[in-house]
Parts: structure tokens; sequence; C-alpha cells
């Protein structure tokens, strides 16, 4: 509820600017979806404004669609309708806000799609993968897909695995079957955006445990389990995102350790992990109280929309079947033969160390663009943490106004005060030129002295 936008260098009437500054923050990641925003006589206070102003901007944000208002409760940023950033009165040239893989031209994407489609057509016919499939994949699909996990996870077998679509689908999945509205789970004091969008929209609480370069403070854990007793514990331990920390064998096993004492249960975000295959899972230390969740959206494609999530027994994988075939039923069959097909001839492996090595040619390309600024990098992470300069808390709207937008630490904060930094995202340039162009851009913002006019 403490937003207060920025709006002296908008042109327009003053609610105008109101507005698109909150359109600008919500494209930013200063604002999430289902956020609350400040009441309006708090923000005209704030802004040193009319009253009338912020209602008149208020309103015009309702009719937009990008804000509702909640009986009893306030006004929040809406669930559904936050605008993308193309459609934003500043036209985002560079998108770096997404944190997608990036295509390299040695990934072959568009031939080997054409050719795997080709294939599954000579062997069963497309139309064979257009009707009702189990829920979490056939026996051969979860077969497959185990025995390629196998390969960093040795008890990945197919009884307990399920095929979700997407692994945003897994993290909602999970937290309704393991916490019921006011229960507790704890995340990294900064986490993805979508476990914090989940819980919200499942009144479960998350409580945010102190992080240094390394990742999570395993004592500051075990205070916390103590304290809280929280129902599970999310944890991204590979490339975190967004700060790209990897966690140390040694405090992996000091986690475990912590988890299990504790008798709770781990949700392991592995969503990078296959870029660092160096870095073993938590789940190899504790299977009997790891949820461990794999996606294919940031090593090959976010839109094939397929992700594994290897459970800890047979039963916890017919109870989350259940739960697929209750929200989305499946994910789409002929994405999944389209994935199994690679995962067999051995191309899905070609297609990610291409991604890679084009990621680590990304941030080779960044560590030079931004000699001298203090960041978090890993070398095959598709983003950064930039630590932003003292007094330059208006970075992020400033890039997005001249046409390059990032994620501002706001997005990523679990509570208390968001740091003052930024995500990069290297891979969601369509080429190593316009990363080029947009990094240009962001040093010259960095280098742009703190503008210390009132806001208006």
């Amino acid at each position: 509820m403490d937003w207060t936008p920025t709006i002296s260098e908008l042109s327009g009437p003053r609610y105008q600017r109101i507005v698109e500054a909150m359109e600008a923050d919500i494209a930013a990641g200063r604002l999430v979806r289902g956020q609350q925003l400040p009441t309006q006589r708090a923000l005209a206070k704030a802004l040193g404004i009319d009253l009338t102003t912020v209602t008149r901007a208020y309103t015009e944000a309702r009719r937009r669609g990008i804000m509702e208002a909640r009986v009893g409760q306030g006004s929040f940023v809406s669930e559904t309708s936050a605008r993308r950033a193309v459609d934003l009165p500043h036209p985002v040239a560079i998108d770096l806000s997404m944190n997608v893989p990036p295509q390299p031209l040695e990934a072959q994407l568009d031939e080997r799609i054409i050719a795997g489609m080709g294939a599954i057509r000579a062997q069963s016919g497309l139309t064979a993968h257009l009707n009702y499939q189990p829920p979490g994949g056939s026996a051969h699909e979860r077969e497959v897909a185990a025995r390629w996990m196998r390969a960093r996870v040795a008890h990945a077998h197919a009884d307990k695995l399920v095929i979700f679509p997407g692994a945003q689908t897994i993290l909602f999945n999970l937290l309704s079957h393991l916490a019921r509205p006011g229960d507790i789970v704890l995340t990294e004091a900064l986490t993805f955006p979508g476990i914090k969008a989940a819980a919200a929209r499942l009144g479960i609480k998350l409580v945010g445990v102190a992080m240094d370069d390394g990742g999570i403070l395993p004592d500051a854990l075990a205070d916390a389990c103590r304290t809280h007793r929280p129902k599970a514990v999310y944890l991204i331990p590979t490339l975190h995102n967004p700060t790209t920390a990897t966690l140390s064998p040694e405090r992996r096993s000091a986690i475990a350790k912590i988890i299990c004492d504790a008798g709770t249960t781990l949700i392991e975000d592995d969503a990078y992990g296959l870029l660092d295959r160096s870095a073993s899972p938590i789940a190899n230390l504790i299977p009997e109280r790891t949820y461990l969740a794999t996606t294919l959206s940031k090593c090959i494609a976010p839109a094939l929309r397929v992700a594994y999530l290897l459970t800890p027994d047979n039963d916890a994988q017919q109870t989350m079947r259940s739960h697929l075939q209750a929200t989305v039923q499946m994910p789409a069959p002929l994405m999944v033969a389209l994935v199994t097909h690679w995962i067999e001839t051995g191309i899905a492996d070609r297609i990610i160390a291409a991604i890679r090595n084009e990621a680590v040619g990304r941030q080779q390309l960044a560590q030079r663009a931004l000699k001298g600024f203090q960041f978090l990098a890993r070398p095959a992470a598709h983003h950064l943490w930039l630590r932003l300069p003292e007094g330059r808390s208006d970075v992020a709207g400033h890039l997005l106004r001249n046409g390059l937008a990032l994620v501002a630490g706001e997005a990523f904060t679990v509570d208390g005060m968001p740091p003052h930094a930024a995500r990069v995202s290297l891979g969601a340039a369509r080429n190593r030129a316009e990363l080029t162009e947009a990094l240009r851009i962001l040093v010259s913002a960095l280098h742009k002295p703190a503008d210390t006019r009132q806001i208006v």
C-alpha cells in the first residue's frame, strides 16, 4: 500500500499521469496483480495534490481495467486485466522484464518443431493427441521423463512423476494441497512473483527468510521454522530468481537437515537446474520430504507448457494427479508428445546445450557493459541482479519511459523493505545486437544524476 508513483517526467493532466505511472509500474513489476493500492487520501497526501485528482485517476484506472475496487477492502491492481507492456503509452522497444531463454540459431527450434511433428504424425498421427489423455501424462511419457531426470535425481521414477502444463500450475496445486488459508509457507526473502501470486489467491501467508549473496541462510531458516511452524518451505536453490544465487553443497545439506528436523515439506523449484547441472537438487538428500518441480520454460521455451513434478511417493503422485485433473485436466497432449520425442532422441539436450551456451555469451557481454557497477550473476543464468545507485529509485521508471523494460526489486520482495535493485533478463532480447543496445541504454540511465525535482 506504500506505492508512490513518479509522475514528474510525464505530461498531461495529473490524473492521467497517475494512471500512466500505474500502468508503467505494472509492466516494470513494481506493482503486481492483486497488490493493494494506497487509499485515495493517502496517495493525495504523498503526492501533495488535491484528493479529487486522485479520485479521478482511480476512476479512470478502473475504467481501463487495470484496477479494481473491493467493497470494504480497498483498491487493488486488477487480477486479470493488467495490460501488456506493448499496450502502454510508453512503447517498449526492448523488453528485458520477462525471464525467458534466448533462442539462438544453433537451437534450430523452428526446424526441430517441424521435424518433431512429422515424426509424431508418422508414428501415431497428430489427431491422436487432440483428445483427452490421462491427467499427468501417459505411463510411457512419464517413464521417458523419469529416465531423463535420473541423470540429476537418482530416485526419479514414473510412479512418482506428474506432467503439468507449466510450473505455475504446479505451484498453485502444491500450495492448495499442502496449506490452507492463513497457513504459513517460508520462502527466500526475495522470491519468484508467481509463488506470491498463487499464495495471495489461496490466502496463504508467505514469510521471507534472510539471504546473502550465497542464497538463503540456514540459521535464519532454522529460526523461522521454530517460530512459524510452516506447512512448507519454497526455495529456488539453483540460479535463484532474481539474485542468481546458487546454494553450496554445504548449505543444501544444512537446509535438508533443517527441513527434516522441522517436520515440514520442501517445494524445490528447479526451473533453472538444467542450465547448471553441477548443482545437485536438495531432493537427492530428502526425497521423502521434497516436491521437485522441473520445467522446460527456462531451458527451452515457455510456451511449450510442459513441466514435471517429482513427488515423494506414489500416494502423493496420485493426489497431485487428482489436483491436476480438478483444475486444468491435463497438459496439452501434442506439446507433451513433442517434448517426449525430443527427450527420447536426445534433441532436448542439444537444444538446452545451445541455449546454455547463448546464456553464457550474453552474461559475458553484460559483464563487459556493466563493468564498475554492482551486480550478481552466474555464467548460465538468463538474468542478473543489478544493485541500483543510491538515490536512484526512479531508474526503472526512467528506463521504461525511454523504451526499455526491466523488473524492479519490489516485485520479488516477500516482506520488509524492497531492495534497491532490479532484475535484468538478458535472454529476453531477440539477439545480442539488441541486448547490446539495451545495456547501452541501461548504463546511460545508471550514470544519469538522480532526479531531485519535487514530485508533482
